[in-house]
């Protein structure tokens, strides 16, 4: 039996180490009716590739063999045990010479981890174990399929770019200029993504009667959380070459969900105590001075959350300039970037609260209803930082 196995790292793993075929060896378990084959390195590649902002992509091709008998229907158990910690795409596929083999698809969908389907990027493949039946006489070869692959959007292809420059030797101003208007694009747009703390926002602006300067607090927040958590992971990344880049971000995740679970925890134990004051009127301006704290703090709190997880196309430009000495320009880049980000943030609050302030107008019956609101505002914050937790959670699970 033989097995080609391929790891292909990008370039902040690259940094980090060098994947091995031996090690592929002992982790990729596979048995034969029971029988746990011994894998035999039979050769190895390894390559070296430009990747973006100058740094390097790693691919590792190691082909194993090992004596296995399949003369007779035989049952085939695979488990891919190798960094079983690590995100990334898993994928299994067999194909037989000889023997007809089912229970796994006989062609590759990456094309052997070549080219990343973008409509499945945000749901990766995870394939770590695979039972399989071989049949003698028969091929399996005959039935290979072809998978089509979509091509790149206009916003890859605009971060390649942007992480092409960081590396370009012939950096002139007005293309570092244009780097910088393209990176606060970039962060605008990846803020219109999902997460980044819009729904909490949104929901706490239409709840608490937000003002326009606090959707500008919010934006700001985010500004300097992010810049800031860039150049922290950025600085733990080139210095801690056993540091998992995926772990962080999902150990930062649980944090902004933390975040979040705390400001609606706290709205609603502010909500409930409420009524048991609302008889000692003369402390009414003392009330007033604290709500002001409350709010503000609160605000700080989900912008810092909605902040606290660094995008990864802003880390590899950082981590690129680090490389090629231009860490100001690397630096200045991850600003824009984050400033993105807030333009995006501050005019979806804005927006909302326009929205909201028209509504209220309008929907006069609504008003019934104010005093459960701080009720629901609170608990769905709570909620959603319920899931925002348990969905980075499985990142260092």
């Amino acid at each position: 039996m033989a097995a080609v196995a391929i790891v292909d790292l990008a370039e902040l793993p690259t940094l980090q180490f060098t994947p091995s075929c031996n090690d592929l060896a002992r982790d990729v378990a596979v048995t034969v009716d029971g029988i746990r084959l011994h894998w035999t390195v039979a050769s190895t590649r390894l390559d070296r590739e430009p990747g973006a902002a100058g740094l390097d992509t790693t691919r590792l091709t190691c082909e194993l063999t090992a004596p296995a008998t399949l003369d007779r229907p035989t049952d085939v158990e695979i488990v891919n045990g190798y960094l079983p910690e690590r995100l990334g795409w898993r994928e299994l596929t067999a194909t037989g010479e000889g023997v007809a083999v089912t229970g796994l698809p006989s062609a590759s969908v990456t094309n052997q981890l070549r080219s990343y389907p973008d409509d499945l990027l945000s749901s990766p493949l995870d394939v770590r174990s695979a039972h399989l039946r071989t049949t003698p006489g028969f091929s399996s070869n005959d039935a290979v399929a072809s998978v089509g692959t979509s091509k790149e959007g206009v916003f890859a292809h605009a971060e390649q770019w942007l992480q092409n420059t960081v590396g370009d030797k012939g950096l002139t101003p007005l293309v570092g200029l244009l780097a910088v208007l393209l990176a606060m694009v970039l962060g605008a747009g990846h803020a219109a993504l999902p997460g980044h703390g819009k729904t909490v926002m949104a929901i706490y602006l239409a709840g608490r009667a937000g003002r326009p300067r606090d959707a500008l607090m919010v934006g700001a927040t985010v500004t300097a959380t992010h810049t800031g958590g860039v150049l922290v992971l950025g600085l733990l990344l080139t210095g801690a070459a056993s540091l998992a880049g995926e772990t962080v971000l999902g150990w930062l995740g649980i944090a902004s969900g933390a975040l979040v679970m705390a400001v609606g925890g706290f709205m609603l134990f502010t909500t409930l105590r409420r009524p048991i004051h609302q008889h000692h009127h003369h402390h009414d301006h003392h009330h007033d001075h604290s709500h002001t704290r409350h709010h503000r703090a609160n605000l700080t709190a989900l912008g810092i959350a909605g902040g606290l997880v660094p995008s990864p196309s802003a880390l590899i430009v950082l981590l690129g300039a680090i490389a090629l000495g231009r860490t100001g320009f690397g630096v200045l880049l991850v600003l824009a970037y984050g400033l993105g980000m807030a333009g995006t943030l501050t005019i979806a609050g804005l927006t909302l609260l326009k929205v909201r302030d028209r509504l209220h107008g309008r929907w006069q019956r609504l008003t019934r209803l104010a005093p459960a609101t701080p009720y629901a505002t609170g608990g769905l914050v709570l909620i959603v930082g319920i899931g925002l937790a348990a969905r980075a959670a499985t990142l260092v699970a």
